[in-house]
């Protein structure tokens, strides 16, 4: 097949997922074009079944604001007709689906169907869709998709729940390439961070209010008090100087490292003996299925998906949101070095679940699905 990619090139979740699966289906054999306007941060190898088409935003000074939507479904168009495309698929409902309605209009008049397939992350639903500004956009967008995807059973029925979707919505979820997320040989990095055999607790996000670092850090003190502990925190946003604060208060700065945007954050986690995860929205937890997959036990929240991911008691723990009572009290079963392991086995167990290899082919059933039943109607 020859598919069209439309993401963000971020690091964020919808960004990531969106890039690996590309870069699985050129492993498969497929044509994958991705489209968007930078190179995503995972597409990061050669193959000759990859292909990058930045999208472009001339700026005039009649616009206040870049019109990219205009310019991507632009850029959409002629990668179709030129690639010949046998589908879009776009991560992320805005601005993304809309663009590829009225890119497959244009396509239309020149006598192609493209199909185009929105898969929904998350934010874009739970966050963004429900603004009254975007909302008529949202549902008109996914309403007018030839097929839709959702990562999770918890986003299929919230999107449901808010908004009027005719479509039907297909989970397929997010997925883990076990080759690159899998524990590794680290023990000098381990007694640079632990020298005194310190247990490690690691949170990856984004910094913003909705992931409950404060949270995190409250656990992390708690913690402390009980067993020798440092906290690696992995990311960076603008929750960061009150975190820093909060450290600072508590007094435990020493324990605490900041590491910032890593690319490489599997490498932390194959030092990690747990994983928190305390958000108040979580569509998936990918950041804890990387953590799964690398043998890392994880304390969450029972936001969203993430129950559907990690099994209360078996994988590690998971609370009721803003719960920091009973997220200690569950940190401190799971690395009693006599539960540890089996935590640690079962949450490796649990991300081979999730790994690519299993999920690719529900994706490639759903594009010849949807290809199959657009070619019904012409």
């Amino acid at each position: 097949m020859r598919i069209g990619i439309v993401c963000y090139p971020t690091f964020g979740g919808s960004g990531v997922v969106a890039t690996e699966l590309g870069k699985a289906l050129a492993l498969e054999g497929h044509k994958v074009h991705f489209i968007t306007y930078s190179q995503p941060a995972r597409l990061d190898f050669y193959n000759q079944n990859l292909f990058y088409h930045e999208v472009f935003v001339p700026t005039y000074p009649l616009f206040q604001y870049a019109p990219y939507e205009l310019a991507l479904s632009s850029k959409m168009v002629d990668i179709v007709q030129f690639e010949k495309l046998d589908v879009l698929h776009v991560h992320y409902a805005i601005p993304h689906a809309s663009a590829a309605y009225m890119a497959k209009q244009i396509l239309k008049t020149k006598g192609i169907n493209i199909p185009v397939i929105t898969t929904l992350h998350g934010t874009d639903i739970t966050l963004v869709g429900k603004d009254p500004s975007f909302e008529p956009v949202v549902t008109f967008s996914i309403n007018q998709s030839d097929g839709v995807t959702a990562v999770s059973e918890s986003l299929r029925t919230e999107t449901y729940d808010y908004f009027p979707i005719e479509k039907d919505i297909k989970v397929i979820p997010n997925f883990i390439n076990l080759e690159k997320f899998k524990r590794q040989q680290k023990e000098h990095f381990r007694m640079a961070i632990s020298p005194n055999n310190e247990k490690l607790l690691v949170h990856t996000s984004n910094f913003r209010s909705v992931k409950r670092v404060e949270d995190v850090i409250q656990i992390f003190s708690r913690v402390r008090e009980v067993i020798p502990s440092k906290l690696l925190l992995v990311g960076d946003g603008p929750d960061r100087p009150r975190i820093e604060k909060l450290c600072r208060e508590l007094n435990i700065c020493p324990d605490v490292r900041f590491l910032g945007k890593l690319e490489a954050v599997e490498e932390v986690l194959s030092v990690a003996d747990l994983f928190l995860m305390p958000s108040e929205k979580e569509s998936f937890g990918l950041a804890a299925l990387e953590a799964m997959a690398c043998e890392v036990p994880v304390i969450s929240s029972d936001a969203g998906g993430i129950p559907e991911l990690n099994i209360n008691g078996v994988t590690g723990f998971v609370s009721r949101v803003g719960d920091v009572p009973d997220m200690v009290k569950n940190a401190l079963y799971v690395l009693d070095d006599i539960h540890l392991p089996t935590f640690k086995a079962n949450a490796l167990a649990r991300a081979k679940e999730f790994d690519v290899a299993k999920i690719l082919p529900q994706y490639e059933a759903f594009y010849q699905k949807i290809i199959a039943e657009q070619l019904a109607l012409t």
